[in-house]
């Protein structure tokens, strides 16, 4: 296969389409086992995130943190990922994905139920970092697999479908949560996120091992490849596309916090916000499929540029809508963007992850990634105190475009991107 950066730029799929999935999945791996232990576990444990990730700032109130401190806690998820990128890689790689992901559930696990018996500050704050490490484990490990097993053809449609299944978890788990807090508490909602995090790690137990060219069962050489190693070696390509991934994340995660403080300052009670809201990720959950659908038969570039654009264009339009209709118009077509556009950085990943060192390139790849769903949150806080909350909108919108330029410059407009080979 040809680098990353070779002189043509373009790159067609050169797999031999095919509709029988189950034909190209590794030997004594069914259709159903596949399924089975690909979204299983990334389903239950999304279920347990998505009812506690809005409970994370009221249960630090609750426990004696003011608004400020319990922001700052809330935030300390996101810090964890990033944390945890680099050594998920090397975990990944020395003990191979299975063991990986079903550890990282139960360490998981342990760490969500104890919150329940915790009445200090500075512990839950601990806890919560290391969540963050965790779900950062978690989900390059999930990368890691599709990535091995999936047949290239349907790559963008297994990693779309993992996103979608992680947006059906944080849609209803808060509905779960929602319903626990009313019958018993909230201290008991993540306790209920533990069970869902150990019944993952049952799930992953249950799912078959892969053996990969950089997994355990390989050679000594490759298994001794270091992160660093791996990551100065594809640093043109981490560096080329990571600007673009982070513009990516940095849009996505905005808009969670955009349009609710967007639909305050024009005047609309909380009920009406989650309104607003809901519609929004309805939109977003409905359309996970399509767009991995069109990413492997038309190529990569029709979803990632033209969905980053639209998206940049709604925070452009955003600030200048004001009646409930308007607001909601505008981030139902965010949701449909960002919905279409479900699996798109871990797809673009696997097609440009080597096989020699899979894991640690990927790490690398998410710390792009993850840097860029920390930021968005910041440049609105940032902006918004230097200027105002339009204006922040604004610099969403250059940002995205400028990110949607970087990707429209580097990527193939057919095919997927060519697999990054090593540099001296």
């Amino acid at each position: 296969m040809r680098g990353f950066d070779s002189p043509s730029g373009r790159l067609t799929n050169s797999s031999v389409p095919s509709d029988h999935f189950s034909d190209h999945l590794p030997a004594g791996l069914t259709l159903r086992r596949f399924l089975v232990s690909a979204y299983g576990p990334t389903l239950l444990a999304s279920l347990g995130y998505g009812a506690v990730v809005p409970m994370l700032a009221l249960q630090a109130i609750a426990i004696g943190a003011n608004a400020g401190l319990a922001a700052l806690v809330a935030a300390l998820v996101g810090v964890g990922q990033v944390a945890g990128d680099l050594p998920a890689g090397m975990l990944t790689n020395r003990f191979g994905e299975r063991k990986t992901l079903a550890a990282s559930c139960l360490v998981d696990a342990v760490l969500l139920a104890s919150v329940f018996f915790i009445h200090n500050i500075g512990v839950f704050a601990i806890v919560v970092f290391a969540h963050g490490m965790t779900a950062s484990v978690l989900a390059l490990a999930r990368q890691t697999y599709l990535t091995v097993v999936v047949p290239l053809q349907w790559r963008a449609r297994a990693m779309s479908s993992l996103g979608g299944v992680m947006r059906v978890g944080y849609f209803v788990g808060p509905l779960f949560g929602a319903l626990i807090i009313r019958s018993h508490s909230m201290g008991a909602v993540f306790l209920l996120a533990g069970v869902m995090s150990l019944t993952a790690a049952a799930a992953t137990l249950a799912m078959p091992d892969v053996t990969t060219s950089s997994g355990p069962s390989s050679s000594s050489a490759v298994q001794t490849v270091g992160t660093w190693e791996v990551l100065k070696a594809h640093r043109h390509t981490l560096l080329g596309l990571g600007w673009g991934i982070l513009a990516i994340m940095l849009v996505r995660t905005a808009r969670q916090v955009y349009i609710p403080l967007w639909c305050h300052s024009n005047g609309m009670d909380p009920a009406t916000t989650n309104l607003v809201y809901a519609a929004s990720m309805a939109a977003e959950v409905l359309l996970f499929f399509p767009g991995g659908l069109i990413m492997d038969r038309l190529g990569r570039w029709w979803v990632t540029v033209p969905t980053v654009v639209v998206m940049s264009a709604c925070f452009a339009v955003l600030p200048w809508t004001h009646s409930v209709w308007a607001v909601t118009a505008v981030s139902v077509l965010l949701g449909v963007a960002n919905g279409i556009s479900s699996g798109i950085v871990a797809t673009l990943g696997a097609d440009v992850s080597p096989d020699v060192g899979r894991p640690q390139f990927l790490a690398g790849w998410r710390v792009f990634s993850d840097v860029g769903s920390s930021a968005g949150p910041l440049v609105i806080s940032l902006v918004t105190v230097l200027a105002s909350l339009p204006v922040a909108g604004w610099v969403l919108a250059v940002l995205g475009w400028a990110g949607a330029a970087q990707l429209a410059r580097l990527m193939p407009i057919a095919g997927q991107l060519p697999q990054s080979q090593p540099r001296p």
